[in-house]
């Protein structure tokens, strides 16, 4: 079992920026298949990038449309964790942030309703005003 642990949330103005962190102990993240979720006021939770990389790999990674060019997900294989670079930030970026992770082979395709990650850190809050 992996455990999650979130940081680097706040409140910034629009067009700021910030870098979350997701933290993994219990286990190598390198088995898992690593996402940032979202969850703003009123709304379902949603996908924003996964990673995925095995022993000899780079990494394979994807971003959702909403935040491509802005977001970038990373990993530090050595520290065990995982990152959120969020740039150009603007009020409807406003959420808790999540960092989940499922034990697989590669990604899943789909991140929808949070399926099928298994594991969840308590979550960050992002507050970005205009």
């Amino acid at each position: 079992q992996v455990q999650l642990v979130e940081s680097g949330g706040g409140s910034v103005q629009a067009g700021g920026a910030l870098r979350l962190s997701c933290v993994a102990s219990g286990d190598n993240i390198r088995r898992y298949c690593m996402a940032w979720f979202r969850q703003g006021p009123g709304k379902e939770r949603e996908g924003l990038a996964t990673f995925y990389r095995s022993s000899g790999f780079k990494g394979v990674l994807s971003h959702a449309d909403s935040v491509k060019g802005r977001f970038t997900i990373s990993q530090d294989k050595i520290k065990n964790t995982l990152y959120l670079q969020m740039n150009s930030l603007g009020p409807e970026d406003t959420a808790m942030y999540y960092c989940a992770a499922v034990e697989a082979q590669s990604c899943p395709s789909s991140t929808e309703g949070g399926e099928p990650y298994t594991y969840w850190g308590q979550g960050t809050q992002v507050t970005v005003s205009s």
